[in-house]
């Protein structure tokens, strides 16, 4: 697959709405791999290992999360550098044209959430996290980090799809009728807030510093999807995992340097 890079377009969109939609993102044999992966998690309570990845459900009410997934299966590793968005999140949050130009996965997290889930709205530029926030100046983009959310699922109206409020990267006022955010606030009749329909296949990039959630699923079934958040090379994982040398063994070159950007400087062994 030849890798995608960003137009003109995607550079305004982006910077007006926070936000890009990269449909028929993934090939349908890796989309077939990563759901069979799916299907072999074991039934972990929260706080569970399962190898090097841990359950770890943000809310009660989030569903399923299982954490380092990248050490979840081969078709997972796939996604380090996948073609369909490696080029955008380099653009965008890879410190493009300086001495420390490269890309870090902070968190990558395999999501399956079933009847009555949701995420509670959170982010936003109003007071936001360094580690989230938008900048571009001087020509280049300089985002602290970048999500691509990948859809293993078709996410429709009443599948609890994804809610942004456009713009509010950029935000310099607390949304007045959102609440503490991350405290347990529905998106589903948030003013702004607009949900994000995909096909199994698509992805949804965007700066973490865009207000979002996940709208309460009303169907049955699940909701499957992969979040990849991608930042500086300079940064370390929010919740200090750390991958397994079978892992970064096995990996190319190039999706070991994502992952480790700036492998350990120690002293010769005697």
């Amino acid at each position: 697959m030849e890798c995608r890079l960003p137009t003109a377009l995607d550079d305004f969109l982006f910077d007006l709405r926070g936000y890009l939609i990269l449909g028929n993102t993934v090939e349908p044999e890796l989309l077939a791999d990563l759901n069979r992966a799916f299907d072999t998690f074991p039934p972990l309570e929260p706080g569970e290992w399962w190898g090097n990845a841990q359950r770890r459900d943000y809310t009660h009410d989030t569903g399923f999360e299982l954490h380092n997934c990248v050490e979840a299966g081969e078709p997972f590793e796939r996604l380090i550098d996948h073609p369909g968005w490696i080029g955008y999140v380099r653009h965008y949050c890879g410190e493009e044209d300086s001495y420390v130009q490269g890309l870090f996965i902070d968190e990558c997290i395999a999501s399956i959430r079933g009847p009555g889930g949701h995420h509670p709205v959170h982010s936003g530029g109003y007071r936001g996290a360094l580690r989230g926030a938008y900048g571009y100046k001087h020509g280049v983009f300089r985002c602290g980090q970048c999500n691509i959310l990948l859809a293993l699922t078709d996410i429709d109206p009443g599948d609890g799809p994804t809610m942004i409020v456009p713009g509010s990267h950029k935000s310099n006022f607390l949304h007045p009728l959102a609440g503490d955010y991350g405290r347990g606030d529905r998106m589903d009749d948030l003013p702004g807030a607009l949900p994000v329909y995909m096909k199994a296949g698509d992805a949804l990039l965007f700066v973490d510093g865009l207000m979002h959630g996940g709208g309460s699923r009303t169907h049955p079934g699940e909701r499957r999807i992969v979040i990849y958040r991608y930042g500086v090379s300079w940064a370390a994982t929010r919740f200090g995992y750390e991958y397994s040398q079978a892992l970064l063994d096995r990996l190319t070159p190039e999706r070991r340097r994502i992952l480790q950007p700036i492998p350990p400087n120690r002293p010769p062994s005697e």
